[in-house]
């Protein structure tokens, strides 16, 4: 007899519930969590052009001999360029990348390219996601993200942690498209959580530009 009363109980908690889990979702949409943003001022915006171009060279395989220039070239000086590893060099844990010293503009560039149709590990990156698993700072992430975002933070953090040392007064930037953008969307959170890895660098020193990003984190975080 208990029991049968019990039942209808637990099946009300369990509709409450759903009802809740529901309704948070529909307040939570993407639109409603940006609608009390002010606006980008221009000197935020400022910087996204040389940013995209600075992606789009990745794709290129001689930076001094471009094939695929936009108009007014990338605006890169190759000597500049620190490090640059393709898909070998990182045994496809995560796209390309480079770091670039951008000494016109005071800041440590590194840069993420978007995802290669052709690259099989691209697609191992994208397709690893243990939907609703993967815990990060209160939310949820993308697993492969994350991952390919913890191995290059364990790759480059002695190179950019002697820049950082170097050049105190340049900001340090991560900026990607695409599958890139979801990686250092991610990495920039590595970065903030453990700031003395890079040796004390500033908060507000780091940024992120991420264009045309894949899905890799929740609301929540």
């Amino acid at each position: 007899m208990s029991i049968c009363c019990g039942l209808p109980i637990l099946e009300s908690v369990y509709c409450l519930a759903c009802a809740r889990w529901v309704w948070l979702k529909c307040l939570y949409t993407a639109g409603r969590e940006s609608e009390n943003w002010g606006l980008a001022t221009a000197e935020e915006f400022e910087p996204v052009p040389r940013f995209c171009r600075l992606i789009l060279a990745l794709y290129e395989e001689d930076l001094r001999n471009p094939l695929w220039a936009p108009l007014g070239g990338y605006g890169i000086n190759p000597d500049w360029v620190i490090l640059r590893k393709d898909y070998e060099e990182t045994s496809g844990h995560v796209p390309p990348y480079m770091v670039y010293l951008d000494h016109d503009h005071s800041d440590i560039v590194l840069v993420v390219r978007g995802l290669n149709l052709a690259k099989e590990s691209d697609y191992a990156v994208m397709l690893d996601n243990k939907l609703g698993q993967t815990k990060f700072d209160g939310g949820y992430v993308h697993n492969g993200l994350l991952k390919a975002a913890e191995w290059m933070f364990d790759a480059e953090c002695e190179v950019l942690r002697e820049l950082v040392i170097k050049y105190p007064n340049y900001t340090l930037t991560f900026t990607g498209h695409s599958l890139g953008a979801g990686v250092v969307a991610l990495l920039t959170l590595l970065v903030l959580q453990d700031l003395k890895k890079l040796g004390n660098i500033e908060r507000k020193k780091i940024r992120c530009y991420a264009t045309r990003p894949s899905k890799c984190m929740s609301l929540y975080i």
